[in-house]
């Protein structure tokens, strides 16, 4: 049992790491509202800026691009991720440990190194760069996360039960698809969501990758904090955030109801 000294403490810690998170984005969302083109200046309440941002096409064209990327990368890391995992989870084979670190080495090291990697090989290559020279970098950073949470939850899988669906018939596939697949369908979806963000977040890899003309979210935000950051980029933002905790929101009660029924 904690002392009550103890618990004090840990929730006053726990309070302000989470005001330190949250304080800068209740900012963006009360300053999405703002009157002013100044991002820092409060001058009055309006909601002209969510009419506005649709006539932005530059800002609308970036966000679709961010979109599209982040959708791909999830897409492939999730199954390169989870094939990954079950394969490290289950078999043992000569070089096992090697292709662990493999897996690890993106999670340690920056992002500005496979950034440039990519670069000097695309210049080998001779490829031009365009809007998908940018998705590898991307797959790059993030399979090995969904890897990671994927393999945790292998880590309490009972495997008796599959043993037990082959013992009443089911092949391999039946066995996956019925069995295994479902048991850990939350993890999946935990590394998916991880994936997308991390991809629709991502800037170094994005703007060394990416062709002329082509722009992401960041880097499109980037350029523009040279000359002020609009408040349609606030508002922007305050969408993405309402439509990301309605997504979770919804994810982590079905969870729930489906952790009840069972």
């Amino acid at each position: 049992m904690l002392r009550p000294r103890t618990k004090k403490i840990l929730f006053s810690f726990s309070l302000l790491v989470f005001l330190f998170f949250y304080i800068p984005i209740m900012f963006v969302i009360i300053f999405s509202f703002n009157d002013s083109k100044l991002g820092t200046v409060w001058t009055g309440f309006t909601l002209d800026w969510y009419g506005s941002i649709l006539q932005n096409t530059q800002l609308i064209e970036a966000t679709m691009n961010s979109l599209y990327l982040a959708v791909i990368t999830t897409i492939i890391a999730t199954i390169l991720g989870t094939l990954a995992a079950l394969a490290l989870h289950r078999y043992t084979f000569i070089g096992k440990k090697s292709v662990e670190f493999l897996f690890y080495i993106p999670v340690v090291i920056p992002d500005i190194v496979v950034a440039v990697a990519l670069l000097a090989i695309y210049g080998i290559l001779n490829m031009s760069l365009g809007l998908n020279t940018a998705i590898p970098g991307h797959v790059a950073i993030t399979i090995s996360y969904v890897m990671l949470v994927v393999l945790a939850r292998l880590s309490s899988f009972d495997n008796s039960l599959e043993e037990a669906a082959k013992d009443l018939g089911a092949n391999e596939w039946q066995t996956f698809w019925k069995v295994t697949f479902p048991l850990i369908f939350p993890g999946i979806l935990a590394g998916a969501l991880l994936a997308f963000t991390i991809s629709l977040d991502e800037f170094v890899i994005s703007f060394f990758t990416l062709g002329p003309g082509d722009n992401t979210l960041p880097v499109l935000v980037y350029s523009m904090v040279r000359l002020g950051v609009s408040p349609e980029v606030n508002v922007l933002s305050t969408i993405i955030i309402a439509i990301m905790f309605v997504v979770v929101l919804i994810v982590g009660l079905r969870m729930r109801k489906r952790g009840d029924a069972k």
